[in-house]
């Protein structure tokens, strides 16, 4: 009996000790608040204390964390807000009159006494969208002149050119060129301006005179200064040492020494699959554990705020604040005084409707009060005067919670961070509810009332669920592997909306982030599909439902699928200017397919089996030789004769014989596979290449990544010869650099999702491991700070773009292929 009991015990060490060894303690940015695209909080820094906490887009929204023991006060988490003084108003704040010109004007058209008068009048901001500028500009070049009037009698602590330009921009201050700025930055943003620019600006007339260059895509031009106020100065103000911190799927865990006291603050986001309301549902806690560290007994607060940014697209946007107590609920509650409900569309934006709330249960004993920015921390360092309501442009959401005498004996609270958009997206000329609230009879305050209740039992579902996962991905690819999903998880789901169609139809709608801010693109879904076939094929479902209601309806008259539905948040019909025929029809097809494995049926194959039947024929027609179409991977230009997408349009028609198969048409079934099988045969010819199989058929110099291939090991669809697999995988192992395999001979950069897709093909976890090993040096060496981004350089592991995109849900096809094949 003992030396059972022994046993048990040394499994349980090893078990927990495997655990432990497979979470992540190192990502390029952290998650903090994970729900969809808007409500999104990030931490871009190892230190949870070493910089302000940022949306996903590099936006600021500022979330502050202290802790006061025995009256010393220390900061664990964010930073204290930058705030500014308008100086001069760029157009967002307040728009102005110019004198401007679309053609070359004479020389010394920056001085400030150029005569202007025969340019045109207008009023900024510029730009090519007449919904959201002043004055539309279409033309390559802009030049502009702005007339201001500045009085010195104010004191400037630091002068700053707020610009928003795109694309590249020189300003020139009373004739003197002040800055240049090469591209598009994307928003108005704050610039600080080399020498001491303030001393130019005169007492008087002054002219502001900018020159803009569009090279392509949009168009923007709009500037002004602010004067960077200095910080409020709070004495004694010490910093937390963070000791560790640790990503699990749902959580984030941060640990730090303040003082006598250690501290545990754990967000969490329980986005588990297997309940769709609790997915849901827009609320993330926010857990404070404390005890003290040398066996005394001291007296603790914590304190914790949150800016009006996390509510409001611009910091500008004026907002209404308020407190008060419901349901046993100390409330913070705040939004845009416009609240512009669904109005604007696009990438780099945040949400600027609907209400952010900050809720302590009434156990907490929570102190609640509004400040500005500048007085958020002063607040809680002082002796605070509580208000009620705010407003304007700036407001913080402040709560102090009183832990009492601690001890050895570990205390722990929490709080909740809701959001309530009322309507999240609209689909086909129909705003929609979230799926929390799909009949609109749920209020956000009833969902933070349960939620506190199921506090206990909906952390410990999280626990048990990160721990399986971890048990679950370290077994199909190993701990660094385990630690990568850790990462992708949030972000994955994130990436989405939640929402019920008209027809009654799971929506599941993502978001290109960073890549052109589309609803609901196929080659976004086809990516990211495999965390949610592992987890929940009915979310799988949501990601097609509305690519086959916009071809069954009519709307989308084309023999191929769809590239999207529209730009986030409208999903009204596509809106990407140019389709991937092959590429969209090739994922939608062997993605139900992986829904019907996933499913053990064919029932969503047979409700839209007309439409599949159209796509297949057409990649019968064109998918074996592809002429020059886009597809996903055409970063370095469209290409004709892709042997990758080739191979997805074969396994995309054998998908279809499958399916078939399953539903009981063997002739069908027959036909289709037969079709696909000799193009297999072609394929091989086409794309020899002696050592591998090439990227453009019959160019042995090229090669590529044939991620594709995946699905004929997974859908079991016995089309190519295992030696495909492994002449591929040998080959890619001379290839690899640094930071990863590149994706294709064009260029150094390659794509992570793709990398692990590839890898999975390997018929032995020491060629998996080589392979995904990189992409972990680069998950946690790279210098680009953000949400991780799929799209990297794999000789410096720097970002090339994208990022907080969806696709990294493909980072768990190596845990489909266990799940599917390892039974």
């Amino acid at each position: 009996m003992k030396n059972i009991l022994k046993t048990a015990c040394l499994l349980a060490g090893v078990f927990a000790n495997s655990l432990a060894n497979a979470q992540a303690t190192k990502a390029p940015a952290y998650p903090l608040i994970t729900h969809n695209t808007y409500f999104s909080v990030w931490s871009f820094s190892d230190d949870l204390n070493e910089s302000t906490t940022r949306h996903w887009t590099g936006k600021n929204q500022s979330l502050l964390g202290l802790i006061k023991v025995d009256g010393e006060i220390y900061r664990f988490m964010g930073k204290e807000p930058v705030t500014y003084r308008t100086v001069v108003a760029d157009g967002e704040t307040k728009p102005y009159t110019v004198k401007y010109s679309e053609t070359k004007p004479a020389d010394g058209w920056e001085a400030a006494n150029f005569n202007d008068k025969g340019w045109k009048t207008g009023i900024a901001p510029f730009g090519d969208d007449p919904k959201m500028v002043k004055t539309v500009w279409k033309s390559r070049d802009l030049w502009v002149r702005r007339t201001f009037i500045y009085k010195k009698s104010t004191p400037v602590n630091k002068l700053i050119l707020k610009l928003h330009h795109d694309d590249d921009a020189e300003v020139y201050l009373n004739g003197e060129k002040i800055n240049v700025s090469s591209g598009a930055n994307g928003d108005l943003l704050p610039i600080e301006i080399k020498g001491d620019v303030a001393d130019k600006l005169k007492d008087g007339e002054n002219v502001l005179a900018m020159h803009c260059v569009n090279t392509g895509g949009g168009a923007w031009l709009d500037a002004g200064f602010a004067d960077e106020l200095k910080p409020v100065t709070n004495k004694g103000l010490k910093l937390a040492k963070q000791t560790g911190v640790t990503i699990n799927a749902t959580q984030t865990i941060y640990n730090f020494t303040a003082g006598k006291t250690d501290l545990q603050v754990t967000f969490t986001s329980p986005l588990l699959m297997d309940d769709l309301n609790l997915l849901s549902r827009p609320v993330t806690y926010i857990s404070y554990s404390v005890k003290a560290n040398d066996s005394k007994m001291h007296d603790v607060k914590v304190y914790f705020g949150a800016s009006a940014d996390l509510a409001r697209n611009k910091s500008n946007q004026p907002v209404i604040a308020q407190k008060y107590i419901q349901n046993q609920l100390s409330i913070l509650k705040v939004g845009t005084k416009e609240q512009p409900l669904l109005q604007k569309k696009g990438d780099d934006l945040r949400i600027d409707w609907g209400y952010l709330y900050v809720a302590a249960p009434a156990s907490a004993k929570a102190t609640q009060f509004i400040s500005n920015n500048s007085q958020a921390v002063g607040s809680f360092t002082g002796a605070p005067t509580p208000a009620t309501t705010a407003g304007g442009e700036a407001a913080f959401l402040n709560t102090v919670i009183p832990f009492g005498k601690v001890g050895n004996a570990v205390v722990e609270k929490f709080i909740e961070i809701g959001y309530d958009e009322g309507y999240s997206v609209q689909y086909f000329g129909k705003n929609l509810r979230p799926w929390w609230n799909k009949d609109g009879k749920k209020t956000i305050v009833g969902e933070l009332k349960q939620a506190a209740t199921d506090y206990k039992t909906i952390i410990a579902k999280c626990k048990a669920f990160d721990d399986a996962m971890n048990v679950k991905t370290s077994a199909a690819g190993g701990l660094e592997y385990a630690k990568l999903c850790a990462i992708a998880y949030r972000q994955a789901i994130a990436a989405h909306i939640l929402a019920q169609s008209p027809k009654g139809e799971i929506l599941w709608l993502s978001k290109e982030n960073f890549s052109g801010g589309f609803i609901n693109t196929v080659d976004v879904t086809y990516p990211s599909a495999p965390l949610f076939l592992i987890y929940n094929p009915k979310l799988a479902e949501g990601m097609l439902n509305g690519i086959f209601e916009f071809s069954e309806s009519g709307k989308f008259k084309h023999p191929f699928a769809a590239h999207d539905l529209g730009t986030y948040p409208f999903a009204n019909g596509q809106t990407y200017g140019e389709g991937m025929p092959v590429e969209e029809s090739g994922n939608m097809l062997l993605l139900v397919a992986a829904i019907a494995k996933a499913e053990g049926n064919a029932n969503f194959a047979k409700k839209h089996w007309e439409t599949l039947t159209t796509w297949t024929n057409y990649l019968i027609k064109e998918g074996l030789d592809p002429a020059n179409q886009l597809c996903t991977d055409d970063f370095a230009g469209h290409l004709a004769r892709n042997a990758n997408l080739s191979l997805k349009a074969i396994n995309g028609i054998g998908a279809y014989a499958m399916l078939a198969d399953v539903l009981g048409d063997k002739a069908t079934a027959t036909k289709y596979h037969t079709v696909a099988k000799d193009f297999v045969a072609k394929w091989m010819q086409m794309a020899d290449a002696g050592d591998h199989y090439s990227l453009v058929f019959e160019k042995p110099d090229t090669w590529s990544q044939k991620y594709n291939l995946v699905w004929d090991k997974l859908l079991g669809l016995n089309l190519f010869p295992k030696s495909v697999y492994e002449k591929e995988i040998k080959y890619y192992l001379t290839k690899q650099n640094e930071f990863g395999l590149p994706l294709d001979s064009r260029k150094t950069y390659t794509k992570s999702d793709w990398i692990i897709w590839t890898a999975t093909l390997a018929d032995n976890a020491n060629d998996f491991k080589a392979l995904t090993d990189p992409i972990y040096k680069y998950a946690t060496e790279t210098s680009s700070r953000v949400p991780i981004s799929d799209w990297h350089e794999t000789t410096n592991g720097k970002q090339v773009g994208f990022q907080a995109r969806s696709v990294v849900g493909g980072y768990f096809m190596k845990v489909l292929e266990q799940q599917w094949l390892k039974k």
